[in-house]
């Protein structure tokens, strides 16, 4: 009824605006009356309340007034007749990843959601992936973004449709309905959008009363931190702690929080303390309003109004179109702007919250509709420069600022080329940047940055964002306005290059260092914003003849206006070598300089495209152009670099350093160094080369160093000369040498990417993101590696660890220059070392020839004459004669190398020439000039070169040398035509194979020397040791011989016997322990130390820590109970929940040096700086001193007794001591010890047991009652004395591991610390198997030394444990533990059968039975033979019971073929039968094989972990056969019987003991527990266990990104970043770093991730931070780390952050060494590692993760 009534309300409501004569004027009387009463009228709003009031009584009319009917009706009617938008336009939030294709894409900017992502093509194609910093959206469906594939599965319209979207019209009716009500809406949103502090309320909407209640609104800022706003709030507006940082965090999230409600004055003075509290702490106060409370409320319904028209937009294309419509239509009064440029305008005084509202609307009206888009840029545009000033003097992020949009706009090829034309964008924005920096001028019109504001100085680069926005994809047709706007656009940018020629300029410090280093790198940023936009203006110059040769021109004519560094001279004669240069001087090291010269390298840069597209010959009075002038200042810039590089300019501090290093690195280079190369190739190709190469020595200022016109003894100035020579020299090169750019040469861009990835991989093998790293990005950032990178080189692999490399192919080694102008100095210098070694290792001469390079094109051609010059003779014979004199300081080898290398262009040149044309047409004629010029005084170039060749100081050199002779010789014959090349270059070689040959047997006369001298110490060596062991024969004959496996000489004769014994670990039959002597080093004072029982203690570094690694339960943990003796650690549950797991890295020490050394590491490590991060003092850690793993404690060495058993004895008493004789004396010795002992709490239980106690066995067991004393009988012997430093140790660990286990108190005397010991011996066994089983390794002789050598020492720790505690309460603990197996012995609480984990019974049995022998006054214990009866029987009884568990607790019976019925199968169906007839019927009928087959799988873990106990307890060697994994299944089940002392067919014991065992079966059997589990109504666990490993990862990484994608954090509904973490131990998706998942553990804050390792891992934890594509492993609250993911990309290379963002692939290998890691508990030691090496400043809250 009431739902009824609240829509004709509405219907009602809606016709009375239709039909008023000013709908607009009743709408806003309406909500004049509602808003006010809906929001900000309760002092504690309620959301829900308000968004119900809102919803019935407010959107619900607006709707009804949109439809004219019922909206629900109206809308079904709507959908009835649209199709589904084509386009996709999800709008990202911060983090979100996002998919680009490589092969599609028109441009980066063009991205896909996810989803979108998964259902298009370009899933196969070569995509990236990032995260997106939010604000942009989804490009599916937008044709203009892909060349194929525009749309995903979803939004493809598909032919049967045919994209109707934009015909889809609304009913006339319904559209003028919706534009009148948008139209009043859409103001009333600005109204209140754009509201000022002092505004007044119109007269439509003033209340009728103005209350007197105001709100105190506190704005966001980046200006204050939390604390700040924490602090401020706390003092001004008497708020606690909580409600303080409550809203801030609101504050933070919208943008703006009311902090106070009250009168105007109380308000007025909560302003007035926020503001001056807050200057206090920052300069600027924080920004607070105050707001009466109907404004206030109006705002609030503003901004839903805002979400609610989102949603309305989304029904119909018809809204859509009337919304942009209302908004983008002109104002009535034509100086006002439309009302959404009112809202741009505005948005740098909105607050976040507003912002994101109207942005989206942006996103989902106008941004949808191609023409409304139009209309949009161009009101954008209209007011772009106000925009960007705005968002200037604005402090907040550019993703929540409307500038932000113009990648939405400016991307789109159409609409760019539309703006130009209409609105010539490229002027508008190069105007905006102008106008922006003009304040940075100084007074000849050039920048200067001294003293800029870094942030505003960043914000105003984001603009040549823009720039490069609208260049991405040039005109394929030019209009005429394309034409004349685009010129106009490049005009005003000269303007801009003008006032960054020639700035920032630089002159030498002579005498004193600078002292204060002048600011630099705002220019290089600025030079680093423009490098593609410089590219993109060439590129489109290059689209269009006309345009490149009118750019040329215009950038000429602004060169020559430019005025920087003025020669102050006049011009005057310099003559060498009979040539005359006219040119004005100027010297770099006196007269200043400048790096910055963008006119002239975009000048030499259409320069070459004129040359590439042919355009050059149109090119009016191209003889005007003064190229001596136009190369001046970058000729200038290279020799700055040359003297930098020479140390000349060392006084002027690291700016310089740093501007020339970026002058030449790779983010820079493209733009300015080879720009200046380019310009001085062109300037070599107009002038004439002697000319040209007179200009290079005196802008080097060599030119009276090489005319003899100079001397100097000074030896620094002579270092100078040579530095200058060689960079010289090196640049002369580089100008003949360099050709590959196109248009220079006919080389194409793949061609240049090419020769780059050559001569990178010559310096090294590299990965593919070194590869990227070094080369050009273009304005896509793509370098072009992929499409070269398979034909120049060979990928190898990565293994577990490292990263695939790449390695130049073979055949490619022959383009290699050693002086590739890219190359930095330590780059030339590895890349010769190491292609001189692969010369070597190939068998060749380590001759590194200039490679022939590509010839000019026409243009260029001239530049080689550079080579045949006279003055390049002259410079060359200089250097030469200098080296020929052997003059000491007056030249280097690096000069030598350099002109070898220029005499090998020169002859290759000319050799080219012959080869190609007639001897005629060669003018080349440098061999005729090197022999011909100083030959009168026997000076030619070709006579130094043959008395070089002879230098010892050139020895390095020899080979170049000899090459070039041979090469002086081919181009002679070329000349005379005296025989073909083919036959002079086998004759040449002849020698050059001749001295091969000599070198090789040189190499094998060596190797031979060699291998008679290791002969020769080998043959001694043998003797010493001969000698050695004939001198210590003693020693010998102990030691066991290698291979034997120590094995003693047996008493019984029969050899057959010998060996069973042993093979036999327990009972009669049990083999002896093989005396090892046992002497190691200690690795603190290296001395050697025998391991004896009486000895001063050694001691094995170990880690004890609490497992998860084999639970049965992920995720619960138990409380430890100290309620009673039948919980842990008495009894270990089945499903191993949590253990106490030890572990060694095997390093020994004495036990007095680890002493002294963790006092010195206490000591040290408190001083030292976040040591506490890797080592926690508190609790006992350390770093082992040897390999610095993780350590918590010591387990001493207690060696292993040896013993030779006497069979005799074991016979003798076989029949006297059968199990049940055994259960007998045992039950009466418990019962005598109770008796005797004074213990009151074990009389108490005594007691409380009554008839049904101990007595009870009489019964069971027949009458003769044995004595109390019949135990000693069959063997007692003295217990092993150990000396006291051994005992000491022996508390140490026992109470870490107490400790630790227990998460308790220290504390030596709980008598839980015997326990724990035996529990974490058994459940380090259990780990240590799982792991051989999980690798498949054999039992026996796989484990690594550490593992082996931390077992036997825990085995015998534990054993030895009963030494150090009290007797009676570890006789207790035998009484309890037995009381499982024998029900009698039992209290109410011991656990059933089914409640605890066999090995951890037998192990905890077995080490403590040995205390029933002691007696009052003398200690005892069992003797041998004593002692192998007792395991033997033990052992049977724990096999027996796990037996029953296995088969009560399996459900999945193997299907048994109907074969012949063995003696196995029938013992096995009578057992069944048993326990059927005990359980009451509750298992199934099966036959005896099927149990048979289950039992043995069943319990093969038991035995297995059974066999490394007794073999570490005992050391009586296991069956060969262990050691080896070859053996078939039935095999090592029949070895492990063997050496355990049980029978193959295990149902035997039922057989063998069936008396003693039927009784007990049939208690074991009754108890509820079993009953209940039986039932299902309690959670069993099936044995085998489940072995775990972490979970299964996807093999494609966008699955596990997709995943997070779609992660929604349980406990905050927000749309905030989120930090989704995949933990590998359960597979639970968490909400990491986020306040939202904060929750208490141990009484402290912590993230989700820590409170989830506590309870899933007992601490540890492995987690997967998708987005961040890395691992982080935790160890504790405070210690963690982070790894590299098992995600490779196709390169072999991980990539965390997603920095480079390829696609990214599951690596099994990797993945397996982390669960192995996991699974050897290798967790902690790897985090110490990982935090030992990285040097942390500052500790990261690892508890928050």
């Amino acid at each position: 009824m009431a739902e009824s009534e609240k829509s004709v309300d509405g219907l009602e409501l809606s016709k009375e605006w239709q039909e008023a004569v000013d709908s607009r004027a009743e709408l806003l009387r309406y909500l004049k009356e509602q808003v006010p009463q809906i929001f900000c009228l309760k002092k504690e709003p309620s959301p829900q309340e308000e968004e119900e009031l809102m919803q019935n009584r407010l959107l619900h009319p607006l709707e009804c007034f949109l439809f004219g009917e019922d909206p629900q009706e109206g809308l079904e009617k709507l959908k009835h007749g649209s199709t589904s938008s084509q386009f996709c336009g999800r709008v990202f939030k911060e983090g979100e990843t996002v998919y680009s294709c490589r092969d599609c894409a028109i441009d980066p900017t063009c991205v896909l959601c996810m989803d979108c992502f998964q259902d298009s093509v370009h899933k196969s194609h070569r995509y990236k992936m990032h995260a997106s910093s939010g604000g942009g959206f989804c490009d599916c469906g937008d044709v203009e973004a892909w060349k194929i594939g525009p749309c995903c599965s979803k939004h493809d319209p598909g032919a049967a449709t045919a994209m109707v979207m934009d015909d889809c019209v609304l009913e006339p009716e319904i559209y003028e309905r919706a534009e009148k009500l948008f139209r009043i809406l859409l103001r009333y949103i600005t109204d209140f959008l754009v509201w000022e502090e002092n505004f007044e309320l119109s007269a439509e909407l003033q209340p009728r009363t103005k209350e007197n209640t105001y709100y105190c609104v506190l704005y966001n800022d980046e200006h204050h931190s939390y604390d700040h706003v924490i602090y401020t709030l706390q003092r001004s507006v008497n708020c606690d702690q909580n409600e303080a940082h409550m809203h801030t965090t609101l504050i933070d999230k919208e943008g703006r929080r009311a902090v106070k409600r009250g009168t105007l004055r109380s308000c007025q003075q909560a302003k007035d303390l926020i503001r001056s509290n807050s200057e206090h702490i920052s300069l600027q106060p924080l920004r607070v309003e105050i707001l009466h409370a109907t404004v206030m409320a109006h705002q609030t319904f503003a901004v839903r109004l805002g979400s609610w028209f989102q949603k309305v937009i989304g029904y119909s294309v018809g809204f859509r179109q009337a919304f942009c419509q209302v908004a983008l239509e002109p104002n009535v009064d034509r100086d006002r702007p439309c009302l959404i440029s009112r809202l741009m305008l505005h948005d740098a005084r909105m607050y976040k919250g507003s912002r994101k509202i109207v942005h989206e609307l942006i996103f989902c009206s106008m941004l949808m509709d191609t023409e409304f888009k139009r209309l949009f840029a161009i009101e954008f545009t209209k007011y772009y420069k106000q925009l960007q000033k705005d968002f200037i003097n604005d402090d907040h992020d550019r993703s929540i600022s409307i500038t932000a949009l113009s990648v939405q706009i400016f991307t789109v090829p159409t609409l760019a080329r539309q703006l130009i034309e209409e609105g010539n964008v490229i002027k508008v924005i190069v105007d905006t940047v102008m106008e922006l920096l003009h304040e940075h001028l100084d007074g000849s019109n050039r920048f200067f940055f001294l003293g800029y504001n870094s942030d505003k100085f960043s914000r105003i680069q984001v603009i040549f964002h823009d720039l490069r926005y609208i260049l991405i994809s040039k005109p394929s047709v030019w209009t005429e306005e394309l034409q004349k706007q685009f010129l106009k656009g490049f005009r005003v940018f000269l303007g801009l290059l003008k006032w960054m020629q020639g700035m920032e300029e630089v002159k030498r410090q002579l005498g004193q260092h600078i002292a204060v280093e002048p600011e630099w790198e705002a220019g290089f940023t600025l030079q680093i914003q423009l490098r593609h936009i410089l590219a993109m203006f060439q590129d489109w110059c290059s689209s269009d003849d006309e345009i490149l040769l009118l750019a040329f021109k215009e950038c000429h004519s602004v060169l020559m206006q430019c005025d920087n560094q003025p020669f102050h001279r006049e011009a005057t004669d310099y003559y060498m070598c009979k040539h005359i240069l006219h040119i004005r001087p100027y010297k770099v090291s006196q007269e200043p300089a400048s790096i910055h010269l963008p006119l002239s390298r975009l000048l030499a840069g259409l320069y070459v495209l004129l040359c590439e597209t042919g355009a050059i010959k149109h090119l009016d009075n191209a003889e005007s152009y003064d190229f001596t002038q136009l190369a001046e200042h970058p000729l200038r810039c290279v020799v700055l670099a040359a003297q930098v590089s020479a140390e000349m300019w060392r006084r002027n501090g690291l700016s310089l350093v740093s501007q020339i290093y970026y002058y030449q690195d790779v983010k820079c280079r493209d733009e300015m160094y080879d720009k200046d190369v380019v310009m001085l190739q062109i300037a070599a190709s107009k002038m004439d080369p002697n000319h040209f190469l007179m200009l290079i020595l005196l802008r080097f200022e060599l030119f009276e160093y090489f005319n003899g016109s100079c001397s100097s003894k000074d030896q620094d100035e002579l270092m100078q000369w040579n530095r200058l020579t060689e960079e010289m020299l090196y640049l002369l090169i580089v100008i003949i040498g360099e050709r590959y750019v196109p248009g220079i040469s006919q080389v194409t861009k793949e061609d240049v990417t090419m020769r780059e990835v050559i001569h990178l991989l010559c310096i090294e093998p590299m990965a593919h993101s070194s590869l990227v790293k070094n080369l050009p990005e273009n304005e896509s950032h793509e370098t072009g590696l992929e499409t070269v990178i398979t034909k120049v080189a060979t990928f190898k692999r990565p293994g577990v660890s490292g990263h695939g490399l790449y390695e130049v192919k073979k055949e490619q080694l022959v383009e290699f220059n050693p002086f590739f102008y890219h190359y930095s100095r330590s780059q030339h210098s590895k890349a010769e070392e190491s292609q001189k070694k692969r010369r070597n290792q190939d068998g060749n001469d380590k001759v590194l020839r200039p490679p022939v390079p590509p010839a000019f094109c026409p243009a260029f051609s001239s530049i080689v004459r550079l080579l045949c010059c006279d003055i390049m003779i002259h410079i060359l014979r200089h250097i030469l004669q200098r080296a020929a004199e052997d003059r000491p300081n007056h030249w280097t080898e690096a000069m030598i190398q350099r002109a070898l290398h220029l005499i090998g262009q020169a002859l290759l040149e000319e050799k080219t020439q012959l080869e190609d044309s007639t001897m005629e047409e060669v003018t080349f004629n440098f061999s005729q000039k090197a022999c011909a010029i100083g030959s009168e005084h026997g000076k030619s170039l070709f006579v130094l070169l043959s008395k070089i060749k002879t230098l010892p100081s050139l020895e390095a050199q020899k080979d170049m040398v000899t090459w070039l002779l041979q090469m002086f010789e081919i181009v002679k014959c070329l000349r005379e035509k005296s025989s073909p090349t083919v036959s002079m270059s086998m004759e040449t070689s002849k020698p050059e194979e001749s001295a091969q040959d000599k070198e090789k047997a040189e190499r094998k006369r060596k190797a031979e020397a060699a291998k008679l001298h290791r002969q020769k110490i080998m043959a001694q060596m043998s003797a010493m040791q001969k000698n050695f062991i004939e001198s210590n024969r003693m020693l010998y004959d102990n030691m066991p011989e290698s291979g034997t496996q120590g094995e003693p000489v047996a008493s019984t004769e029969n050899c057959a016997m010998e060996q069973r014994e042993l093979c036999t670990a327990i009972g009669p039959q049990r083999g002896p322990t093989p005396a090892e002597r046992d002497v190691l080093t200690c690795i603190l004072c290296q001395e050697e130390q025998e391991v004896l029982p009486q000895a001063p203690a050694m001691v094995l570094t170990a880690c004890v820590q609490r497992s998860t690694v084999l639970t049965q339960c992920r995720g619960k943990i138990p409380v430890n109970k100290t309620d009673g003796p039948g919980t842990y650690p008495l009894f270990m549950s089945p499903d191993l929940a949590v253990g106490t797991h030890t572990g060694s890295c095997g390093h020994v020490m004495h036990a007095t040096c680890w002493q002294k050394y963790f006092e010195a590491v206490q000591n040290t490590t408190r001083n030292r700086l976040h040591a506490e991060l890797i080592v926690d003092l508190e609790n006992g850690e350390y770093l082992c001193p040897l390999c610095k793993s993780l350590c918590n404690t010591v387990v001493p060495l207690i060696p292993l007794e040896p013993l030779t058993f006497n069979y005799e004895n074991a016979e003798i008493i076989r029949p006297h001591l059968t199990l049940p004789r055994w259960i007998q004396i045992i039950s009466a010795r418990i019962k005598g010890l109770k008796s005797v002992t004074q213990d009151n709490d074990l009389n108490a239980e005594c007691s409380n047991d009554g008839g049904s106690g101990i007595g009870g066995t009489t019964g069971l067991y027949g009458e003769g009652q044995p004595d109390f004393r019949s135990i000693l009988s069959f063997g007692v012997q003295e217990p092993r004395k150990f000396s006291d430093s051994i005992a000491e140790m022996l508390v140490v660990c026992a109470t870490t591991v107490h400790r630790v286990g227990l998460k308790t108190a220290p504390n030596e005397l709980c008598p839980r610390v015997p326990l724990m010991a035996w529990n974490t011996c058994a459940f380090t066994i259990q780990a240590i198997e799982n792991i051989l089983q999980e690798e498949d390794k054999p039992l026996f002789g796989s484990l690594q030394n550490r593992q082996l050598a931390g077992l036997k020492a825990i085995v015998q720790f534990s054993a030895s444990q009963r030494l150090k505690s009290p007797m009676a309460a570890i006789q207790r603990h035998f009484t309890d533990m037995m009381g499982v197996l024998l029900p009698v012995m039992g209290r109410k609480n011991t656990p059933s059968i089914l409640e605890i984990d066999c090995f951890h019974l037998l192990v905890g049995l077995v080490l403590s039975i040995p205390s029933l022998y002691q007696e009052e006054s003398v200690d005892l214990q069992p003797s041998v033979v004593s002692s192998a009866y007792n395991h033997l029987y033990i052992l049977h009884l724990v096999t027996m019971a796990h037996i029953l568990q296995v088969l009560l607790t399996s459900t999945d019976f193997p299907a048994v073929g109907d074969g012949e019925e063995t003696e196995e199968a029938r013992a096995a169906a009578e057992f069944y039968t048993a326990v059927s007839q005990h359980t009451a019927r509750l298992i199934p009928d099966l036959s005896g094989s099927s149990v048979a087959q289950r039992v043995k799988t069943g319990i093969e873990p038991f035995l297995r972990c059974a066999a490394l106990f007794f073999n570490c307890l005992t050391g009586v060697h296991p069956p060969e056969e262990l050691s080896s994994t070859s053996v078939g299944p039935r095999g090592q089940m029949e070895d492990l019987c063997t050496y355990l002392a049980l029978p193959f067919n295990v149902f035997q014991l039922f057989q063998d003991y069936r008396d003693t065992v039927s009784p007990l079966l049939q208690k074991w059997c009754g108890s509820p527990a079993i009953a209940k589990a039986l039932k299902g109504k309690t959670q069993l666990v099936s044995y085998p266990r489940k072995r775990n490993r972490l979970i299964d990862l996807p093999e494609d990484y966008s699955v596990l990104l997709n995943k997070a994608s779609h992660f929604q954090c349980p406990k905050s509904a927000g749309d905030e970043r989120k930090h989704p973490t995949l933990c590998l131990f359960c597979g639970a998706m968490l909400c990491s770093q986020s306040s939202c998942c904060v929750s208490k553990l141990d009484g402290e804050e912590v993230g989700a991730c820590t409170a989830h390792a506590a309870n899933c891992g007992a601490g540890v934890g492995m987690f997967l931070r998708i987005r961040e594509c890395e691992i982080v492993l935790m160890a504790s609250k405070t210690r963690g780390s982070t790894y590299p993911a098992p995600y490779l990309d196709d390169y072999g290379e991980t990539d965390p952050h997603l920095g480079r963002g390829n696609p990214l692939h599951l690596c099994p290998e990797r993945y397996k060494k982390l669960n192995q890691l996991w699974q050897q508990h290798c967790i902690l030691e790897e985090i110490a590692r990982s935090l030992e090496v990285v040097n942390v400043m500052f500790a990261f809250e690892w508890q928050m993760l």
